[in-house]
């Protein structure tokens, strides 16, 4: 799977999705540190990556694009350190069918995780 890690999130997420399999880039690394968040979404759809963020802006900007992507998985309610955002991607990465992946939209608060493949 891919991943473009935007920039609220440690570069180190990024790694670590790497060394899991996952062809994963955060956005400092590829000259997008200072873009604006509608260049980050186009940049991730264009290369079919999913975004990893703790950006409130991402979910309002993907409606109104009404596009079909890119995926979204969003960390909202507090400051995450980097082991906290590890384990509920994890969680999420263990929960979500990869092919579900490119256009989920999976949100993880604290205490709770929510996506509609886990909405049971």
């Amino acid at each position: 799977m891919k991943f473009l890690v935007d920039m609220p999130l440690s570069p180190a997420l990024a790694d670590w999705l790497v060394a899991r399999g996952h062809d994963a880039v955060h956005a400092s690394r590829i000259g997008l540190a200072l873009a604006p968040d509608e260049i980050i979404l186009a940049h991730a759809g264009k290369e079919h990556r999913v975004v990893v963020t703790a950006d409130l802006d991402f979910p309002r900007l993907i409606a109104l694009a009404e596009a079909d992507g890119p995926g979204l998985i969003l960390f909202r309610g507090g400051d995450w350190n980097e082991e906290e955002v590890v384990v509920r991607l994890q969680g999420a990465l263990t929960a979500i069918p990869e092919n579900e992946l490119p256009d989920i939209d999976c949100c993880c608060r604290a205490g709770q995780s929510s996506a509609p493949a886990l909405a049971g």
